[in-house]
């Protein structure tokens, strides 16, 4: 059985070499490291090449969360490929071991880990980290739908293991997709008759401290991703989970941080709104879609 990990990267100079070099240390080592760089002007490339990475260069207008990883799976010969974000740094030594057990089970076709905060983490990333990401394992099937909705389907490239095989059986990742390539590509697993296993003691420190705005911009990309997408919809509402987070915030700031919780009201306005234009984006103009997305690339390329 081989590993192979792949890294798609922008500029991360500051969090590439920490990265590879925990890889390194690990206890179940790769048998080879893929980063998909698109036009860094920094020093990613360099680092990643002296830490003995294979590099793919693509030119940036050029990438997508879909089409650049299924590129790199192109070249990748490892029977089983981990992704992971090029700012998720592995909690301890043990995360390509622990990610990659589950999948010695012949129905269980990918695992994603559990993504944790430092210090500096805002209080509502926090929350948003631990209600995503809890301490007890999960393995989600079809039959699962009834029960836990839209979460059944709920997945993260940030960090996973998903074997090749399986992967090319189902296409891969959608070629031109905003986000939620994970989610996609575990919907379609799912309603293919797999399972997927949620793995807490796959850790990797991962966060966002977003801006109010940020995160309405990335909602509004969500949105979009289900608006093209709404075969998912289908199956499970992603409102009522939306509802539930919203619900257990307040409930855990007016616990911890009382001080926080205009905030966290205003965040989930802010997160709903572009919720809600996202998935209505087919009847706004261009250039005001470029304004209120995350993903420039993904518009310009599709006009």
């Amino acid at each position: 059985m081989k590993i192979s990990v792949i890294i798609p990267t922008l500029n991360c100079e500051k969090t590439i070499g920490k990265l590879l070099k925990r890889l390194k240390y690990q206890t179940q080592k790769a048998d080879e490291i893929i980063v998909v760089d698109s036009e860094s002007n920094d020093k990613t490339v360099e680092i990643a090449e002296k830490e003995g990475a294979k590099v793919l260069r693509i030119r940036r207008k050029e990438f997508d969360h879909g089409k650049t990883r299924n590129l790199a799976v192109e070249n990748a010969k490892g029977d089983i490929i981990v992704f992971l974000s090029q700012d998720a740094l592995p909690y301890d030594k043990y995360l390509i071991q622990n990610i990659i057990k589950p999948l010695e089970t012949g129905d269980i076709i990918a695992a994603y880990g559990r993504q944790i905060v430092d210090e500096k983490a805002k209080p509502t990333e926090f929350f948003a980290r631990n209600f995503n990401y809890p301490k007890i394992e999960i393995i989600k099937s079809k039959e699962d739908i009834g029960k836990l909705g839209i979460k059944t389907f709920f997945f993260s490239n940030v960090c996973s293991a998903i074997k090749k095989e399986g992967f090319e059986q189902v296409g891969g990742f959608p070629s031109k997709i905003i986000m939620n390539e994970d989610m996609f590509i575990a919907a379609k697993f799912i309603l293919s008759g797999y399972k997927i296993a949620y793995v807490p003691d796959a850790k990797v420190i991962h966060y966002h401290n977003y801006t109010i705005w940020e995160q309405f911009k990335r909602n509004f990309d969500i949105g979009v991703f289900f608006a093209d997408n709404n075969w998912i919809l289908r199956y499970a509402r992603a409102e009522d989970e939306g509802f539930k987070y919203f619900k257990e915030q307040l409930r855990f700031l007016w616990k911890e941080k009382k001080e926080w919780i205009l905030y966290g009201i205003l965040e989930n306005i802010f997160r709903y709104a572009g919720y809600r234009l996202g998935l209505n984006h087919k009847y706004i103009p261009l250039s005001i879609k470029l304004f209120l997305s995350m993903n420039e690339n993904y518009w310009l390329e599709e006009n």
